[in-house]
């Protein structure tokens, strides 16, 4: 599989992660040294994003990651997309669109996610029918 083949499937892989709440494969894909920063500004470490799936305070009822864009550089990828949401923190509504950058680096033969930083779209998603 060549490196925009595995970005790809990284992408998908990390999507899926994320809608489901996996604790185990958020954990391995992030670094250990992760960092993001939120829409409002805040930052969040590793153990702080997957505690906010681990103590069930994040629920997605949809996730998206759309309209990406990729530029390799050596062993190190940044993905620039949308992700949309349909999800509630805390019993708040967090719905959103919100345009990420996302900073992967290789580590042996797997990407991982470095960093990533969220800002708001101010599109809304529209409501299912």
């Amino acid at each position: 599989m060549d490196h925009d083949q595995e970005l790809a499937e990284f992408a998908r892989q990390w999507t899926e992660a994320e809608r489901l709440g996996d604790v185990a494969a958020l954990d391995a894909m992030l670094t250990e040294d992760f960092t993001a920063v939120g829409p409002q500004g805040f930052v969040l470490d590793k153990k702080q994003w997957i505690d906010r799936y681990a103590s069930g305070a994040l629920i997605h009822d949809a996730f998206t990651w759309e309209e990406v864009t990729v530029r390799r550089h050596g062993r190190a990828a940044v993905a620039v997309g949308v992700q949309g949401q349909q999800s509630v923190y805390d019993g708040r509504d967090v719905d959103g669109h919100f345009r990420v950058t996302q900073m992967i680096v290789a580590d042996g033969a797997d990407w991982r996610l470095a960093a990533l930083h969220l800002s708001p779209t101010g599109v809304r998603p529209e409501p299912e029918a």
